[in-house]
């Protein structure tokens, strides 16, 4: 039954590119991402190359090599640079936007619960994730925890599509042995107010 429930980890990545670069069936993909982000590290972080200037020399280097290409291709009847239509589609913007509006209202949502109704409990949440954030960010500036990212993005998936059986294994016994810790702290959370208006009707 475990087996045949199991859902594969290319599946829940999307079963596209992204999955193929992260569980490295993409090779090129895996290695082009891993060795690109590497150098942007050292580049920046290492040799302390200022992004802005890195951006800003690159672009320029790119606008004089093509602007040279079209001129000697106009003169010795050769091709034009292969530059495809530099165009966004509406469908694409209308989509971002979308997924942008979702995460902004559940972010509003929380922020009203918290300001408006008195929510202790979203309260309590919302401060321990901003204290493991704060805490996770003095840890690492930000450009070294996206690199961070980066190679777990590469390394775990992969590791776990190798291991899932033996990590399932391990993940479900976790769970049953935490799942009495679990139920006292929703007990807990429970016993907090959800918000002063609901307290106000009650009295």
């Amino acid at each position: 039954m475990a087996e045949t429930n199991r859902i594969s980890v290319y599946e829940a990545l999307g079963s596209g590119t992204v999955a193929d670069t992260l569980l490295w069936r993409n090779v090129y993909g895996g290695v082009v991402l891993f060795i690109g982000s590497t150098s942007l590290w050292l580049l920046f972080e290492r040799a302390g190359y200022s992004f802005l200037a890195f951006v800003a020399n690159t672009l320029l280097l790119l606008v004089v090599i093509l602007f040279f290409w079209a001129k000697s291709a106009s003169l010795l009847n050769r091709p034009l640079p292969p530059i495809p239509d530099l165009d966004i589609s509406e469908e694409s913007v209308l989509v971002a936007a979308d997924e942008m509006r979702v995460w902004i209202n559940s972010a509003l949502a929380h922020v009203h619960e918290i300001a408006v109704e008195g929510n202790l409990r979203t309260l309590i949440l919302a401060a321990l994730g901003l204290w493991l954030v704060s805490y996770i960010g003095s840890l690492f500036n930000f450009l070294t925890l996206i690199y961070i990212g980066v190679l777990l993005s590469l390394s775990v998936p992969f590791l776990y599509e190798m291991f899932q059986a033996q990590v399932d294994e391990k993940l479900i016994f976790v769970h049953e042995n935490m799942g009495p810790v679990f139920k006292k702290v929703d007990l807990i959370l429970e016993k907090i107010p959800m918000s002063q208006k609901k307290q106000k009707k009650t009295d």
